[in-house]
């Protein structure tokens, strides 16, 4: 087992930091995550022994009972605007199947979306596809830092100080951020079983779009339905990209791993996919570029 260096407590999640004590004294009157909750991260598999640190940014559609519902009904908290649907048990089975650590987020996107910067304006959002959220509303620069210092920053450490123990342990670490999409957006039908998405970066997404598109009865997008080209997401960008670590994020369509079955399918299919890349050692290559 490669082990977290003992500045991060995984069971709670919380770094220890001079920053992010003082974050959380700026927040101290702004708790959100009680002492009977959940943390804010679910780690997985951690005596996992692969290079490999699968990751879950919208794995939860949990809302800390300090914020309530955040004004917003039970249909509206299991949309995608909460969570993405069927990430979180693909991430897990995909965990087992390499025999890697997994780190899910364990709170909703709607409270802070890990997979953005928090100065980011769609980091805490007021709306997201049409939908007002009031408890996001008007919120103080307190409250914003409690929900950075308490989700964010404590997933985020917790994803580094496993990427360090992968390097100490000798190796490049490889990071596979895994996500969900919607089948439609504005109306319109999204063609694609699945989605590659990657920067400049292509170790990982051109051999596993080759692998999946061997498969004819498969739609797979590359770079599509979003492209990591423009935007890979702050996890994969700060952790991974501006490193020269090898990484991809994988999308899949959310009504194909919507249940125990569809998982099961999709996490042979990508393990089918994966495991001939992950046999082959990678190297760290130099940053590239800032886009």
């Amino acid at each position: 087992m490669l082990p977290l260096p003992p500045s991060i407590d995984i069971v709670r999640g919380m770094p220890h930091s001079p920053a992010a004590k003082s974050s959380a004294s700026e927040s101290s009157a702004c708790v959100i995550i009680g002492p009977g909750e959940p943390p804010p991260v679910e780690a997985v598999n951690m005596a996992g022994r692969a290079p490999v640190l699968f990751v879950c940014d919208h794995a939860s559609a949990r809302l800390p009972q300090a914020l309530g519902t955040l004004g917003l009904d039970d249909g509206e908290l299991s949309r995608h605007i909460a969570i993405d649907i069927g990430a979180a048990a693909l991430t897990r089975a995909l965990a087992l199947e390499f025999g890697a650590p997994a780190l899910l987020t364990g709170y909703s996107r709607l409270v802070i979306d890990c997979n953005r910067e928090p100065a980011d304006h769609t980091s805490i959002r007021e709306i997201s596809e049409g939908v007002v959220i009031p408890g996001n509303r008007r919120l103080t620069p307190g409250q914003r830092n409690a929900r950075i210092g308490e989700v964010f920053h404590p997933y985020h450490a917790a994803v580094g100080a496993r990427l360090a123990a992968i390097e100490a342990a000798g190796a490049a670490p490889v990071l596979l951020a895994v996500h969900s999409f919607t089948p439609r957006f504005r109306g319109i039908a999204r063609p694609w079983h699945a989605g590659i998405l990657s920067g400049r970066d292509r170790r990982i997404a051109d051999p596993m779009l080759a692998a999946l598109s061997a498969d004819a009865s498969l739609v797979v997008g590359d770079n599509q339905p979003y492209s990591g080209l423009h935007f890979a997401g702050y996890t994969m960008d700060s952790h991974a990209v501006r490193r020269g670590l090898p990484c991809v994020m994988i999308e899949v369509r959310q009504d194909l791993v919507a249940d125990d079955a569809g998982v099961e399918r999709w996490a042979g299919i990508l393990r089918r996919a994966l495991a001939p890349i992950l046999a082959a050692p990678f190297s760290q290559e130099n940053p590239p570029a800032r886009r």
